[in-house]
């Protein structure tokens, strides 16, 4: 009976070190939500369709001081501004999540200014997307979740799913979802945590405290406007570094708005990463519903998943 019991205590504390992430507090009607910016620029105005949003949902609305600035080219501020903006919402009790409102390029200009002793003590929900890729790589290491979803400018365009997958991140709803099969696929199932983001913001924090561990986990990658060649470059880069051969599964997301130069690479952006990733034995699932679309589906960085790629579909769960 005792060696039952030693074992069942060594299984548990096996368990719990294979997932120390941190779940931050999920919302309840009454809370409040603070919209801030900390890369590019951005007026009120454009913002009114997510604080309407939020307010439906019984949410009180908070914005930063940078909103609506117009003096430092195109961030919303000077990047003390942003990052003093920042930490004063971080470090307020009151308020319990803090949107993106938009993206851009600049997160990482700031991010090193930020004090984040009292949110490993207090975590609460950080959300957004692509520049914001800076602060779910940035927390993860610090084993907090993220919800990696829709910008604030984005909900006049987001489809009904991209919505509810955010009201479910926010206030925890099941997330499940189930795509038809990409041709590109590589079947196969895994259960790890999801990390990752978009594909040129995690190619430049590379070797910096920003750097998320990937050994083990689940990676999702998108990206946005990049030539061809840089999408070969990028993943080469990743690739040489180890990322793909210590990671239990791969996602990816939508490779959106493409360029291309006047001799053709050659290869889509799929094409080029299918090729890039065709020998590691892991499931691959291509075309996911998460990025720079309207249909861009939340997902919750740091927590558990289970992916399984059939030829039929793709299932993706979350604990």
């Amino acid at each position: 009976m005792q060696r039952l019991f030693l074992l069942l205590l060594l299984l548990s504390i096996s368990l719990q070190a294979q997932n120390p992430v941190k779940i931050p507090p999920y919302l309840k009607k009454g809370d409040t939500v603070g919209i801030l910016a900390t890369a590019r620029k951005v007026d009120m105005a454009p913002l009114d369709p997510a604080i309407k949003l939020l307010k439906s949902w019984g949410l009180n609305v908070v914005t930063g001081k940078t909103i609506g600035l117009d003096n430092n080219d195109q961030l919303a501020g000077a990047d003390w501004q942003r990052a003093t903006d920042f930490q004063q919402m971080l470090d307020d009790p009151s308020i319990k999540a803090i949107w993106s409102a938009k993206g851009g390029y600049g997160t990482v200009r700031m991010v090193d200014r930020i004090d984040f002793t009292k949110f490993k003590q207090h975590p609460k929900w950080i959300v957004g997307f692509s520049d914001l890729t800076v602060l779910h790589s940035h927390i993860n290491n610090l084993d907090v979740a993220t919800l990696h979803s829709i910008a604030c400018i984005s909900v006049s365009r987001a489809t009904p799913e991209a919505i509810e997958g955010l009201r479910k991140g926010l206030f925890g709803g099941k997330i499940e979802y189930t795509i038809p099969a990409h041709t590109f696929n590589k079947t196969g199932k895994a259960h790890g945590e999801l990390v990752g983001g978009n594909l040129s913001v995690l190619y430049s924090i590379m070797g910096s405290e920003s750097e998320a561990d990937y050994k083990g986990k689940i990676i999702f990658i998108e990206d946005l406007d990049e030539y061809l060649y840089h999408i070969d470059r990028m993943m080469m880069n990743l690739k040489r570094n180890g990322y793909f051969k210590d990671v239990k599964g791969i996602i990816v997301g939508a490779m959106s708005k493409m360029r291309d130069n006047d001799i053709p690479w050659g290869h889509d952006a799929l094409e080029i990463i299918q090729d890039i990733t065709k020998e590691y034995k892991i499931p691959i699932c291509f075309n996911f519903p998460a990025g720079h679309i309207q249909d861009n589906r939340a997902l919750v960085f740091g927590k558990q998943i289970t992916m399984e790629v059939t030829e039929s579909e793709t299932k993706i769960i979350f604990d």
